[in-house]
């Protein structure tokens, strides 16, 4: 099989030119809130979002791994105006009211999908014409990022049936990518329990289990230790209590998974929303 994790292999692109690699970027979205709450989370994102066109190039395109969209096989968005998604409750009509009109990519989507294979079977990744759209965690974090919603976004979906492996190694394969000017953003959270969530907690509180999860999961990114990574459910017992369900730490191995071991993550966003959601963020540059 061809190897996609090598740059090369996208020189049959047509839709995306070459650039000089961009970075990867992993964002701990937390609450839906903090799209339009003015704090510390939403203020970085509006920071790094001026950073591109200073820092680093404007992105041609935005390909985000959300939590939020969960699917048999692997798919891409690929119509050309994806709808935003408000796929929660309970919250003011303030956060339902937001829109990001960002377009979508047909063309980039349908080359992606060509180059990019399941993990099973190698078929390509599937287009989706019109069910998804961008759902909160995508427009949360792009949305102070990019507020013109003028740069292309494409969502890729996760198989939560397959193994963590197998989520890394799709990951592996969109390195060739940051070439052609796409800005992979995985989005989720490296602790993420709601069922203990504690709304009064202080930024800097959390419990024991969520402090040695975030803290185990952090070293293995500073020392690139990507089999570790994968290997997250291994640590038992504060695996469990950190993921009751796992889909919010799978972004990870997307980001993780588009960079070389060797690549010095910098970290961000470091404290904890309601003691048992760790926002720490990751940005391989």
């Amino acid at each position: 099989m061809t190897d996609f994790s090598d740059a090369a292999a996208f020189d049959s692109f047509k839709s995306l030119e070459k650039t000089i690699r961009m970075p990867v970027l992993f964002l701990g979205h937390g609450s839906p809130m903090n799209a339009i709450e003015d704090n510390e989370y939403r203020q970085s994102w509006q920071a790094l979002g001026a950073e591109f066109g200073v820092k680093w190039p404007k992105p041609q395109l935005v390909l985000c791994v959300s939590a939020h969209w969960l699917t048999s096989g692997w798919w891409l968005t690929a119509m050309a105006r994806p709808k935003t998604i408000h796929d929660f409750g309970g919250f003011p009509k303030a956060l339902f009211d937001q829109q990001y009109p960002a377009p979508g990519f047909p063309a980039a989507a349908q080359e992606i999908s060509q180059c990019v294979r399941q993990p099973s079977g190698a078929s390509p990744l599937s287009l989706d014409l019109q069910e998804w759209g961008l759902d909160h965690g995508a427009w949360s974090v792009l949305k102070p990022m990019f507020p013109q919603a003028d740069i292309p976004v494409i969502q890729l979906s996760m198989d939560y049936s397959r193994p963590a492996a197998d989520h890394f190694a799709v990951g592996e394969q969109l390195k060739g990518l940051r070439e052609r000017g796409v800005l992979i953003v995985g989005s989720g959270n490296i602790v993420h329990n709601l069922r203990t969530m504690q709304r009064s907690a202080a930024p800097n509180q959390a419990y024991d289990w969520a402090l040695e999860f975030d803290k185990t999961i952090a070293d293995y990114l500073q020392h690139g230790n990507q089999a570790a990574l994968q290997d997250f459910q291994a640590l038992g017992v504060v695996a469990q209590q950190a993921h009751p369900t796992h889909e919010h730490f799978l972004p990870l191995l997307y980001a993780a998974g588009a960079v070389d071991a060797s690549e010095t993550p910098q970290f961000f966003n470091t404290s904890f929303q309601a003691a048992s959601i760790s926002m720490r963020s990751v940005i391989w540059a």
